[in-house]
């Protein structure tokens, strides 16, 4: 799947009134055994308008805690980076799009304390190592988006805070 269906798949289940848990966990599970499956359901279920987001059932909960490889460094990075172009918004003026991108920084910290996996407390803490020293697993993805020290002492205590 592509990441692109991936992202109009979480749409249609998004919609869907028919389903069980059972097969909502099923369906989510399936989406993010793969990379893309996972990044397009997370670019839906974070920034969308589905009420599950900010109130994750325990089907979605389950599914997201059954492929702990797939979803780790995706939720750490999530919030990472929503947490950077928040302040990234507010220095531009844009209040609506920090705002956005404050929400889904606050549902990614939210997944983050609810699947509550040891592979994202790891990975949280090697990002916080390299937010603050600038060395270590992360240094080359805060490099990459080229975030600069506020940002990355905005990422630093949303890592600390988000007891991941």
């Amino acid at each position: 799947m592509t990441f692109e269906a991936a992202i109009a798949y979480t749409e249609t289940l998004r919609v869907r009134k028919d389903l069980e848990a059972s097969q909502l966990k099923s369906e989510v599970e399936a989406l993010v055994k793969t990379s893309n499956g996972a990044r397009g359901f997370f670019v839906s279920f974070l920034t969308g308008t589905w009420e599950l987001a900010d109130n994750p059932s325990p089907a979605i909960i389950q599914a997201l805690q059954a492929e702990p490889n797939a979803i780790a460094e995706l939720l750490v990075k999530n919030l990472a980076m929503s947490t950077a172009m928040a302040l990234t918004h507010q220095r531009n003026g844009k209040t609506e799009e920090a705002h956005d991108s404050e929400l889904v920084a606050k549902r990614t910290a939210m997944l983050i304390k609810k699947v509550d996996l040891p592979e994202v407390r790891t990975i949280s803490a090697q990002m916080l190592n390299s937010a603050i020293s600038n060395k270590g697993e992360y240094a080359d993805f805060f490099q990459k988006w080229g975030y600069d020290l506020e940002q990355k002492q905005a990422i630093a205590n949303v890592l600390s805070y988000s007891n991941c």
